[in-house]
């Protein structure tokens, strides 16, 4: 698949990384639609939510604990939204899947 996502996971192209862990990359929007926009990715290649397989249960939990916290760490717990995109007449322009956090704040 390799997409720029996967591209900036293995560091082949350069990203304002906000966060890390083992599983999960979370870089800023290089196109910002808000104040505050964050791109929460697994690092596995997984192309929308309509690919996502019972196995990766953990992985997307674990995706929504890390927005979680980002959004307590930047003090916007109360005022963000999370959304996801699927299919490419929907807005998903790149097919590796990925969570924006958003918030005006």
């Amino acid at each position: 698949m390799s997409s720029i996502f996967t591209k900036i996971i293995n560091r082949e192209i350069p990203s304002e990384i906000v966060f890390e862990l083992d599983n999960i990359i979370v870089i800023k929007d290089i196109y910002p639609r808000a104040k505050t926009h964050l791109l929460i990715i697994p690092k596995k290649e997984i192309i929308s939510v309509d690919h996502i397989t019972y196995e990766d249960k953990d992985l997307i939990f674990e995706m929504f604990l890390v927005a979680k916290k980002l959004a307590k760490d930047l003090w916007i717990e109360w005022s963000y939204q999370l959304h996801f995109n699927v299919w490419k007449d929907w807005w998903q322009e790149i097919m590796h899947l990925h969570m924006h956090l958003m918030s005006d704040k």
